[in-house]
Parts: structure tokens; sequence; C-alpha cells
């Protein structure tokens, strides 16, 4: 037969069937034994596994998990890529994953409804992974709306502990309150806020502790301004706000917003800090190049992601149990704040 008319016959990649059939077992207790998960006799395993070796198969993850009890992979529910502390955050879990010897499969979810997270926790029990971390803000879904895999060790970020998992997350209490006291502390009778979105928690926590220094410290608790985390609805506040001449201290519940009420009061002609002090959450890489550089909450996004990350390793390697952590905040003091001009 001339060659141009040969034909080959793509070869077939063995299925969990062939296995089955080689080890004389059933396709269920093929699934067990790749994946890690049932009871297996280990004779009847280890025939399992000389089939698997000697038929070529590698189901998704299970050569790693034959090897050495797990699949080496960590699964990542993100219900935002945009903001700078989930960026910081996920860039940290990432190196620690390397470190750790561990992958990452990340799942943005742009909308978090019943339907989305039921499907990543689908996909990601697909991919067989040994542990998920979410990150997550606690207003958006209830208990109802979380069915996680049975057994499988979770990690959830920026969140309270209404959820029956641990937490890791910032201590937005302690931050709120150490911006707050700054302030009173420098003379001012009373703090006003630009709050974050009503869904978060993160800024729900802030605004929460912003009120309470305030009533332990004896000082008014002013009408709240909110804002969507961004600079243009902080300069929205910030013109508001720019207009009272009674205010004289404004605590941003994140940077972005602060630049945003900076730009406000500068436009007004309110002098900073001369008028009015301006502290910010967050302490972003700009924050120290504002006008005047801005003084600010600093979180340790490292931290937060690194400690979720080896809180979840060692649950998974050595079975240690998940505790809930809060990583402290610090105050940046630079040129936004002083003392009240009268």
């Amino acid at each position: 037969m001339p060659d141009e008319l040969m034909t080959t016959t793509p070869r077939r990649d063995p299925s969990m069937a062939d296995v089955a059939l080689a080890a004389g077992v059933s396709a269920q207790t093929v699934s067990r034994v790749a994946t890690g998960k049932g009871v297996v006799k280990e004779s009847t395993r280890q025939r399992v596994v000389d089939a698997m070796q000697e038929l070529g198969y590698r189901p998704n993850g299970a050569a790693r998990a034959l090897k050495f009890g797990r699949y080496r992979s960590i699964g990542v529910i993100m219900f935002s890529l945009s903001s700078y502390g989930n960026m910081r955050t996920l860039d940290a879990i990432a190196s620690e994953a390397s470190h750790a010897g561990y992958s990452l499969n990340l799942i943005p979810l742009r909308t978090a409804t019943r339907s989305s997270v039921s499907g990543a926790f689908a996909h990601l029990n697909e991919e067989a992974v040994d542990g998920i971390i979410i990150v997550i803000e606690a207003h958006r879904l209830t208990d109802s709306d979380i069915d996680l895999p049975p057994g499988l060790p979770i990690v959830v970020i920026d969140s309270d502990d209404r959820y029956h998992y641990p937490v890791v997350d910032t201590d937005q209490a302690q931050g709120a309150r150490l911006a707050t006291e700054h302030l009173l502390q420098l003379g001012h009778q009373t703090v006003w806020h630009i709050a974050g979105p009503e869904e978060s928690y993160s800024a729900h926590r802030r605004r929460l502790s912003w009120e309470e220094t305030l009533r332990d410290h004896g000082a008014e608790v002013p009408i709240v301004l909110s804002g969507d985390w961004s600079a243009r609805s902080g300069h929205r506040a910030g013109m508001r706000l720019a207009a009272m001449p009674d205010v004289t201290a404004i605590f941003a519940a994140n940077d972005q917003m602060a630049l945003g009420a900076l730009n406000a009061l500068h436009s007004m002609g309110r002098r900073v800090p001369e008028d009015v002090s301006v502290v910010g959450f967050d302490d972003t890489a700009e924050s120290a190049e504002y006008w005047p550089p801005l003084t600010t909450i600093r979180q340790h996004f490292d931290e937060v992601g690194a400690l979720a990350l080896k809180s979840l390793v060692a649950t998974i390697e050595r079975r240690q149990p998940l505790q809930t952590d809060l990583v402290s905040t610090e105050l940046i003091v630079r040129a936004s704040t002083a003392a009240p001009s009268r």
C-alpha cells in the first residue's frame, strides 16, 4: 500500500475501566485508590497501583496522590482580583505555596451566588485539591450558600467567625481604633468617617470600631458617609465634608477613598492637615506619595496570605487542627494629620 494511503489509529489513553479489569477490581475501587478517599485493603491498593503503573494510567493528580498520599495542590476561590489587598494576599499565598511544594488552582468569581460558588467547588473537586482557601466578603453569602466537600480542609480570609471554618484576617477593629484614637489624641473633638460598601465585612467592622472608639472617648458620633472603595466615591464624600466648617478630622476606610477626600479638600480650599486631618487604611504603595503623604493603617496582607497557606498545609500534612487567627495592624503616621489649628 502506498505510504500516502496508510493511516494510523490514534492510541487511546487507558481508562479507569482498563485499570479495574487489569487489577481484577471494580472501577469504584480504582477511584478510591486514585483519590485516597475510602477504605481499601493494602493488598488491593497495591494491585491497583501496579495496574496503573503498568498501563500508564494518570487521572487528575492521581500519580502524585499515589506517591505522596496527597495531590500537592491548593484551590483558591477569590471574589475579586481588582483590589489592592486581594492581589497582595494572593501573591503571598502563591509564594508560600511554591515554597511548600504546592501548586495553586485559582478560581476568580465575579458574583458570589450559590450557583457560582457550587460550580467553583465542583471544579476544584474534579481537579483533586488537598484543601481550599476562600477570600470572601462575609456579607455576600450565608452559611446555607456554602456547601463544601466533607472532610476537605478549608481556610476563609476576610470574613467573620459566623462560618464554621477557620478564619485568617487582619484585625479590622484594632486598625480602626488606632486611626480614630490617633486623631482624638491630637486634640480633634470628633472624627468623621468615610465607610466602605455595606456588603463588605471589612468596612462593616471598621465602621463599628470607629463608632465604639468615639463613644468610649465620650466624643460625638457624626453621620457616616459611604463609598465603594474608589477614589471617586471618596471625592464625593470629601466634597460634602469639605463644605462643613466643623469637620477637622476624617478617617477613610481605605487609602483610595482617602485620596479622593484629599483632592476634594484641596479643591475647596481646606488645607491638610492645618484645617482637616485625614487618615486612610491599607498603606498602599502610593500612600506615601499623596499630597500630603498619608497617615494610614498598615495591613500586613503578606502575613495574612502566608499564614492561611501555612495553616492549611499543616492540616493537610500533619492533621493539625485549623485555628482562627487575626493579624495585627500598624499605625503609620505621616504628614496628613496634625493637631487642629483652632
